[in-house]
This record gives C-alpha cells, sequence and structure tokens, in this order.
C-alpha cells in the first residue's frame, strides 16, 4: 500500500499509522515504520491529525514549506537503504556519520541532503540516479 501511485491513498496511510500508535492499535509492520517516522516529527503531528484536506494540498516550494510526506518517505527510504546495505557502502557512511554528530535523527537529515541532490541531479539530466554521486557526497560529511 505504502508504494501506490495514487498520492491520497499515500498520505492516508501516514495518517492511519500515526492514528492507530496514538490510539494504541496494532501497527503492521510498514505501518509501524511509518508511525515512527512520524513519531519523530512533532512539527507534523498536528497536521496529520487535521482534517483530510491535507491529503489533496501540494506542497511547493513557492510555499515556503517542504513536502511533509515527501521529507518523511526520504526518512523511510534511508532506512531501507541502511537495512538492505545498498548502495554498498551506505552502513559505513552512515555509522562514520553517527560518530561525526551523534544523533541518528540529525545524521539521516544530512544523509538526505545528499539523497535529495542526487535524485534532482538525475531528474534535472533525464538518467537514472546515480549512487556513486550519492555515496561521494556522503562521504564529504563525514
Amino acid at each position: 500500500m505504502l508504494f501506490a501511485n495514487d498520492r491520497t491513498a499515500l498520505r492516508r496511510f501516514y495518517v492511519e499509522a500515526w492514528r492507530k500508535l496514538r490510539a494504541g492499535e496494532p501497527l503492521e509492520p510498514l505501518q509501524r515504520q511509518v508511525a515512527e517516522v512520524v513519531r519523530e516529527h512533532p512539527e507534523y503531528h498536528a497536521m496529520l491529525e487535521g482534517d483530510d484536506a491535507l491529503l489533496e494540498r501540494d506542497f511547493t516550494p513557492e510555499q515556503g514549506q517542504s513536502n511533509p510526506f515527501l521529507h518523511m518517505g526520504m526518512h523511510l527510504a534511508l532506512h531501507e537503504q541502511l537495512s538492505t546495505q545498498r548502495p554498498a557502502g551506505v552502513v559505513e557512511s552512515y555509522q562514520r556519520l553517527l560518530t561525526k554528530f551523534g544523533d541518528a535523527h540529525t545524521v539521516e537529515h544530512q544523509m538526505m541532503e545528499c539523497l535529495g541532490e542526487m535524485l534532482w541531479q538525475a531528474q534535472r539530466d533525464g538518467t537514472m540516479p546515480q549512487e556513486q554521486v550519492y555515496l561521494d557526497c556522503l562521504r564529504r560529511l563525514e
């Protein structure tokens, strides 16, 4: 369900996972992952607990606010990278950054800058994302 092409359904998944966690209801493994990422972002709690207008809202740079679903999705992507050790070397970079910064959430935000840059370059150039660009950026942070 999380990987649906339907933006509204994807956002509803976040809202529902967060609701279930707060209510103490059982969570599926993917719901738990999403809810834990939401828990780490108190700045989004009220938004996710609000009305359904959020599900259709566009988040553009011109509005001066980043897309909270993209932000949390990037955290989930990093968790997946670390659990699968893909790309090769990402876990080692993460460990070195954790030693440097001392806080996993801060490290993830640093890594997300590199991930976002790699994705932006690929989109700009009309190419596949280049893992080496990402890994090089991570190494510069170390």
